[in-house]
């Protein structure tokens, strides 16, 4: 097994502690762990010659986020912005630390933690990628339930945050999706 493998079955062992389960078909899967397994296949479907960082940072995306639930910070635009600020800093943490317990190189560590954190979006080719990504499998899986519970204006308006951090190539891979009539139809609205 390759150390990469390693990494990515670690990362995996982690996720698949995730006490919330996410029905995938018949079956109940820890949700960090579909959610992983998700990026790959969409990083794979976008970015064929992903390297490995990038691998290892998007299996890693979501790495033990049950840790920290949305719920311990104020229900305000600020609250969620320190969450996610602290949320990509713990995996980043957690992610370097399985890594240095492999022996991985402190420049691979280190590109990892930078990708992880998504510094430079829009400047840095991995950092841009990954981010298309994060937005694919948002709009492929999560978008509906999203929009099911928000008020139409504010789903658009996500829509359109979402849409400016995409790359072209994102944006056009997004609106090859198979995406369901009333996801269409908000992104549909939002681009209009």
């Amino acid at each position: 097994m390759t150390k990469l493998e390693q990494a990515i079955q670690k990362i995996d062992a982690l996720n698949a502690q995730d006490p919330n389960l996410e029905k995938d078909g018949d079956q109940e899967v820890p949700k960090e762990l579909l959610y992983s397994q998700r990026m790959t296949q969409h990083l794979f479907a976008f970015e064929p010659d992903a390297s490995e960082p990038l691998q290892v940072a998007a299996r890693a995306q979501h790495i033990c986020r049950w840790k920290s639930p949305r719920e311990d910070y104020p229900m305000t635009r600020v609250g969620y912005l320190k969450w996610r600020e602290e949320l990509k800093k713990m995996h980043a943490q957690v992610t370097g630390d399985l890594l240095e317990s492999l022996d991985f190189e402190k420049e691979f560590i280190d590109r990892v933690q930078f990708l992880i954190k998504k510094k430079r979006i829009k400047k840095d080719q991995e950092s841009q990628t990954l981010e298309d990504v994060i937005c694919l499998v948002f709009l492929s899986y999560y978008f509906e339930d999203f929009a099911a519970k928000h008020e139409t204006d504010k789903v658009i308006d996500i829509v359109q945050k979402t849409w400016a951090k995409m790359s072209e190539k994102g944006q056009q891979a997004a609106l090859k999706l198979p995406l369901s009539a009333t996801t269409l139809d908000l992104v549909g609205k939002a681009l209009a």
